[in-house]
């Protein structure tokens, strides 16, 4: 059974991206464009893992996260930061709202797949 991965993600160009690299390396792949629909979706489909973009607009990531983290059914659901600012201070505010780990972008797509299931099979990126 191929691993359930939902991407929340309001860039179309990264959301695009990451379906083709995902959908290749044999994953099911639900998206949202919006952190709403995303906790909306996550609720809906239980996706064994979530990677989340922080920087949207109307609820960013990391609210979303803190909300994500309040449904008891997806508390278990390692969530994944996905963002370009790698800077400290928003790195460490994303394992704060409840971030498992981060994948900066630019994404490498070669690795993308990997770093998923690591973060699947041990809570963690193994780079």
């Amino acid at each position: 059974m191929s691993p359930r991965v939902l991407y929340i993600e309001d860039n179309i160009d990264n959301l695009i991206l990451v379906r083709r690299v995902l959908q290749a390396a044999g994953f099911e792949l639900i998206e949202a464009t919006s952190a709403k629909e995303g906790i909306s979706k996550a609720e809906q489909h239980l996706p064994e893992l979530i990677l989340m973009d922080i920087n949207m607009p109307e609820m960013d990531g990391l609210a979303a996260t803190t909300h994500l983290r309040d449904i008891p059914e997806l508390r278990h659901v390692p969530i994944v930061a996905l963002t370009a600012n790698v800077m400290l201070d928003v790195l460490d505010a994303a394992l704060a709202a409840g971030c498992d780990g981060f994948i900066a972008k630019p994404i490498n797509i070669d690795q993308l797949p990997k770093q998923i299931m690591d973060f699947l099979n041990n809570g963690h990126c193994g780079d």
